[in-house]
């Protein structure tokens, strides 16, 4: 694998996460390569992580052994952490066929592993998906009129289809409070970006959903999908809408403070959907070397965190001031992608999965769940 040396200068035309991005964009012109925020990557540890100084790494699942009394789901995909009591939970999804679905784990207060459990089963490749306000795990099938399922990591309530968000090859969901929406993306080399508002929010068994349109440049707005569920045989979400923007295999999706953050593969692009300025813009425009972009998170800090799928296998940082550098590198994954990058309630621990590990195998034991902890900017 090669190392990164510098990421070319990419214009910025729209604000970036948070309060945060909103009063730095103004002076921003480029986003570039610089130093970490955490100082550079070490050499890897015995897990095969390259971390920066001050951080640690450890191994939590692997794919088809034990871990909390369960065996860990084949593929693992995206997820996100949920607090629970003292303790917090990480969910995981299973992205394969016909066995699909998703997986939690519950940890201690201490960080120790209380038990594991299956929080979706049945379902077909398994992809990305998005937590809810409500502690609900929204888990999206990458298939052909593929389904949003809802779950639920804290238990007490069976996982439900959501139909009204749509029938399409779904890979990411983001919440937007402030708006009361749901973002969701679409993994096609012509895929859609779309918002779905509930009737009622918290509520997610009826609504509208929209698909994002352009009016010229950068601007933006949405329009009403005519039939959210179309049959195997009729014309499929994507195409409903003749003004709709496409973007070339959309993968991860995030909302902070106005600004909803997603990628799309095909070209390696990080965009932003600015909710005020009704804009979408590529914050990065995939012709430096931050590689396979997919699964995104951030803090309140304002930071994102790119994971790839592919590539030199790292996780990325893009600050406020718009400096993009790797934060962890995994070694001796060339056939694998990083996935499922979530934040511990507090802050302080992030948990992510190689799908493949080292063997490069999906459908069973290749999967590996990590754990970094260190002090990450909150």
């Amino acid at each position: 694998m090669r190392r990164r040396t510098f990421l070319v200068s990419v214009p910025v035309a729209v604000a970036f996460s948070g309060a945060v991005w909103h009063e730095a964009a103004a002076s921003i012109s480029s986003v570039s390569a610089g130093a970490s925020p955490y100082g550079p990557l070490g050499a890897p540890d015995a897990n095969g992580m390259a971390l920066p100084t001050g951080f640690t790494g450890r191994v939590v699942a692997r794919s088809g052994r034990l871990v909390g009394g369960t065996l860990w789901h084949p593929a693992p995909d995206g997820g996100a952490c949920f607090a629970d009591g003292a303790g917090w939970i990480y969910v995981s999804n299973s992205e394969v066929p016909l066995i699909g679905g998703a997986s939690a784990i519950r940890f201690r207060a201490d960080g120790s592993v209380e038990r594991a459990y299956r929080i979706l089963s049945g379902t077909n490749i398994n992809c990305a998906g998005g937590a809810t306000p409500w502690q609900t795990w929204l888990s999206c099938e990458e298939i052909f009129r593929g389904r949003v399922y809802e779950t639920y990591p804290l238990g007490g309530t069976t996982a439900r289809a959501r139909p009204a968000m749509g029938r399409f090859k779904h890979e990411a969901a983001a919440c937007d409070p402030d708006h009361r929406v749901i973002y969701l993306t679409e993994d096609e080399s012509d895929g859609c970006f779309y918002r779905f508002t509930p009737t009622t929010w918290g509520d997610l068994s009826s609504g509208r959903l929209d698909v994002l349109c352009g009016l010229g440049g950068d601007a933006v707005e949405w329009r009403q999908v005519p039939d959210p569920s179309p049959g195997v045989l009729e014309r499929q979400t994507r195409h409903q809408v003749a003004a709709a923007r496409h973007f070339n295999g959309g993968e991860g999706c995030h909302y902070a403070a106005g600004v909803c953050y997603f990628t799309a593969k095909g070209d390696r692009r990080v965009w932003a959907y600015d909710t005020a300025r009704q804009t979408v813009t590529a914050i990065y425009d995939g012709t430096g070397t931050l590689d396979g972009v997919d699964n995104i998170t951030g803090r309140p800090s304002g930071d994102l965190y790119v994971a790839e799928d592919g590539g030199n296998m790292e996780i990325n940082i893009i600050t406020p001031d718009g400096v993009v550098a790797p934060i962890m590198r995994l070694d001796g994954h060339a056939s694998s992608e990083i996935t499922g990058p979530a934040f511990s309630p507090d802050g302080t621990r992030l948990y992510f999965s190689s799908q493949r590990g080292t063997s490069g195998e999906s459908a069973g034991t290749g999967g590996i769940t990590y754990e970094v902890t260190g002090p990450f900017r909150h």
